[in-house]
């Protein structure tokens, strides 16, 4: 869990620029005002609020039908130096400072084409395009360098732009619910749109031809893609002129959100789309690519090796179905036709190596199968309430990379895009947020695999009925919000770590939530890769503990519902430190985190030899709590002028300079105006209640830390001793701290030389039985002293002799040798025999073969001896 340091910082705060970039202007907030009903509030349909889009320490923010920019570090920095030079001078204006007014600005406006509020921001992987969504319409935009867009002049721009599918994404169409940029897109110019009536389009985009922007190069009907048994059908989505009635597919097949998991993935999980249904179920299409795609390094090679290992494992085995042995060679076909390839190498991002480009394979077809809806193996039993199925959001997270087994065999070594990949989970996590709060954790533990139609006349077609659903194995189910935060309007959304693939955050319209599988993802793996015993009992530790990390780190007022939270964005840099970015319709909310240890690390071995090392921070006493911002109520304007000018162009002007009468028609003219005072006062008095309570909260809260403070101090006098001593101290308060902690150093190593001492005694004292390796090596001595020596003991029943027993009779043979050759030196004059004689080189030989035996024996007999030896004395 990362420790929370503080929340929004003052230049983030009223009256900076870095406030007014997130806020409406005062004419977009008059013309929204004449869109909010009688009631006052607006009949918007609940959705995904992505309206912050980051590019390095750039932030492109929607407010309204305009797209705000602004460079954080120079905003920052431009208060930091206002601060200074009005501490220095008194004064806030300085045109000699690089961040005067008539110096380049870190802040633009920038107008776009929309018909509607800008919903979704999604920026492309290189940075260079944004996809800028409403309801129904989605435009892309050219982003400039951030040189184009740092000028003197504050005042709006407009970007180039294109509206994507003119005659497509139209408001008389259904609504847009997700925009992903493909990971496999060519340069991140691919974009994957999911609307609401389950159609999938893949668009590949190119400014050098505009009818990329018109057109899809795949446009898939998932509802008729679900009930599909050919490829031979048409699977397209249907024009302008399609039936709008209601039809049970319609109903349960309403796309809430899609996701794609990350490019350096295992297996088939960069080209595998997630999609989940608002009503609770979820689907997976595989494989989901463009017509030109470029994979990472690691996806060809891993599964080519994995496609061809399947094959020979299942090719001769007779338990398996023939429908898997049809659909690996549906794969090993697909496989075939990316093999026979010869990629195309193109030029990528700057610091990038060439990207391989490969066409999509024909074959077995373009269209993948609909896989699903999935099985949730273990889920929790139905809840009462109808929010807990109702689903708003997706996050998938692909498995590792197995680089080993992928290179096994190879000399060379493959570097991995992630670092997490080859430390993770081997199978896949799908998290599941529904519009209650609660969020599943569910694990893919057969893996999605690439599955395609069968043709018409193919043979695989009788084996469709045959096959079970896929299923998902639901891990753990937790709750991120609290009864009273839960409404029907609420839309939680996933935002990714910096730190880890496997954490995130959950954000929804009051709250944000920190969520980390780390403590038990790592576990995980390492008992199903190891597979010791009692594995089955940990692993069920594993999914009934709670080891997910869950923690608040934000919360505004529940019933606030008219200033629902964007979904967050996570920013991490050097000048900025590591925080996160939300907004609300009022203005930026962030929270800063303390950075990682490591990164301390990196920057002291950065540093330069005459780098001045920074003060070190005063020890914090509190806890971080957000900065109290008046309720934006104060500042709304009354709409009570609107309607006294629109009551004099309505036929009840005459009323207006007349006496006030007792009619029907004072009586509307009254009702109406209570319902805008009502409600006007209604918000100011509440609004005023809040501040009521801050200031006795802010009382409370001032006592607390007079009260710590207070602690602290007597803590700091009873160190140096002051607090007891009326009279003047003989000391001064070094000498006491140096004496004490002199006494300390004496006492702590009178006690390790006491541990010591008892540590000897317990040893001598205690008696404990031998372990069973003490035992065994007891018996190794005892049987090499038994072969070494003699005891006078029968020697063992055996083929051999023992080596004390051959000793003694290399040693009667030596006796025995020596008297011989004696005899034969004394032999060597000719005495009783004349006519028999031996030549002097023959007996010269003999001698030498026995004096050789001799000392091999004598050899082995010193080499047994001084092997007792070693072991007595061990």
């Amino acid at each position: 869990m990362p420790k929370v340091l503080n929340y929004t910082p003052a230049w983030l705060s009223k009256p900076n620029p870095g406030h007014e970039i997130f806020v409406p202007s005062a004419k977009q907030s008059d013309s929204s005002s004449l869109l909010v009903g009688s009631n006052g509030k607006r009949n918007a349909k609940p959705g995904p609020r992505r309206t912050i889009a980051q590019r390095g320490t750039e932030v492109f923010i929607a407010v309204g039908k305009e797209i705000r920019w602004a460079d954080l570090v120079y905003l920052k920095e431009a208060w930091e130096d206002k601060q200074q030079r009005e501490k220095s001078s008194g004064k806030g204006k300085d045109t000699d400072s690089q961040y005067g007014d008539n110096h380049a600005q870190g802040y633009r406006t920038i107008k776009t084409t929309v018909a509607d509020d800008i919903r979704q921001l999604i920026i492309s992987p290189n940075a260079n395009y944004l996809a800028i969504l409403t309801t129904h319409t989605v435009h892309i935009a050219i982003l400039p360098e951030p040189s184009h867009l740092t000028a003197p002049d504050t005042g709006p721009m407009k970007l180039k732009t294109y509206t994507l599918g003119p005659t497509t994404h139209v408001t008389s169409q259904s609504g847009i619910v997700s925009a992903l940029w493909h990971p496999l897109g060519v340069n991140g110019t691919c974009l994957v749109t999911v609307t609401e009536d389950a159609v999938v389009r893949v668009w590949e985009l190119s400014t050098a031809d505009r009818w990329s922007f018109d057109r899809p190069t795949l446009a898939i009907d998932l509802k008729k893609l679900a009930d599909g048994t050919s490829a031979d059908q048409d699977f397209g989505a249907s024009g302008s002129g399609m039936n709008k009635g209601f039809s049970p597919d319609s109903f349960e097949m309403e796309v809430a959100s899609a996701c794609f998991p990350a490019r350096g993935s295992g297996g088939w999980s960069p080209m595998t789309l997630w999609i989940a249904m608002r009503e609770g179920d979820v689907y997976a299409l595989c494989p989901l690519l463009p017509e030109k795609f470029s994979p990472p390094p690691t996806l060809i090679p891993s599964l080519s090796v994995s496609i061809v290992a399947k094959i020979a494992t299942i090719e001769d085995d007779p338990e398996v179905s023939q429908k898997s042995k049809l659909l690996a060679q549906q794969q090993l076909a697909w496989m075939s036709d990316i093999d026979m390839q010869e990629p195309v190498y193109i030029e990528a991002s700057l610091g990038e190596p060439a990207a391989e480009v490969y066409n999509r394979p024909s074959k077995p077809g373009r269209i993948p199968k609909l896989q699903g809806p999935f099985d949730f193996d273990l889920a929790p039993e139905e809840s009462e309430d109808e929010l807990d199925s109702l689903l708003s959001d997706i996050y998938v997270i692909g498995p590792k990379v197995d680089g080993d087994e992928l290179m096994l065999g190879e000399e060379d070594e493959l570097e991995l895009d992630d670092g997490d990949n080859d430390a993770g989970l081997s199978m896949g996590i799908v998290c599941l947020s529904a519009s209650s709060g609660r969020v599943s954790i569910c694990l893919d533990l057969d893996g999605v695999e690439a599955q395609w139609l069968p043709r018409s006349k193919s043979k695989t077609s009788r084996f469709i009925e045959d096959e079970d659903p896929p299923s998902l194995l639901t891990f753990q189910v937790l709750d991120t919000l609290r009864d009273g935060e839960v409404w029907d309007g609420n839309w939680p959304m996933f935002s990714l770590d910096y730190d880890s693939r496997y954490s995130f955050y959950i954000t929804d319209t009051s709250s944000i939530t920190f969520m980390s599988l780390t403590p038990w993802v790592f576990r995980l793996e390492s008992e199903l890769t190891e597979g010791t015993a009692g594995t089955d009992f940990r692993v069920e530790l594993l999914a009934k503990g709670q080891n997910t990390i869950r923690e608040r780190i934000y919360t505004q007022k529940a019933d606030d519902r008219s200033s629902p939270l964007a979904a967050s964005t996570l920013i991490r840099d050097p000048d900025l430190g590591c925080f996160l970015l939300t907004a609300t319709p009022h203005g930026p909310i962030s929270v800063s985190f303390e950075a990682p240890d490591f990164e301390y690390d990196l920057i002291r071995r950065s540093r330069s030899p005459t780098y001045d090392s920074e003060p070190d921070k005063p020890l914090t006493l509190y806890e971080p709590r957000p900065v109290y911002q008046p309720a934006h109520s104060f500042e709304e304007s009354s709409a009570l002028p609107s309607l006294l000018e629109k009551l004099r162009h309505s036929k009840y002007k005459r009323l207006l300079k007349e006496e006030v009468r007792l009619s029907p028609a004072t009586l509307t003219i009254m009702t109406d105006a209570h319902k805008v005072l009502s409600e006007e006062t209604h918000r100011i008095g509440t609004a005023a209640a809040e501040l009521f309570r801050r200031c006795e909260r802010l009382q409370i809260e001032l006592r607390n830390q007079i009260q710590k403070a207070n602690d602290v101090a007597n803590r700091v006098e009873a160190i140096t001793g002051t607090d007891f001593d009326d009279e003047e101290p003989a000391m001064t308060n070094n000498e006491v701290l140096e004496q004490r902690i002199q006494a300390a150093k004496d006492n702590q190593k009178k006690i390790t030389e006491r541990i010591e001492r008892l540590k000897k005694l317990q040893s001598k004292g205690t008696n404990r039985e031998l372990s069973d390796k003490e035992k065994a090596w007891i018996d190794e001595v005892a049987l090499v002293e038994s072969k070494i020596t003699d005891k006078g003991e029968d020697a063992p029943e055996g083929n051999g002799k023992e080596p004390w027993s051959r000793y003694a009779e290399v040693m009667s043979l030596k006796e025995d040798l020596l008297e011989q050759a004696k005899e034969l030196a004394v032999a060597e004059e000719p005495v009783a025999s004349p006519n028999l004689k031996i030549p002097s080189e023959i007996r010269k030989a003999k001698i030498a073969q026995v004096m050789s035996l001799l000392d091999r024996e004598t050899a082995l007999v010193e080499g047994a001896r001084s092997r007792l030896e070693r072991l007595s004395m061990a």
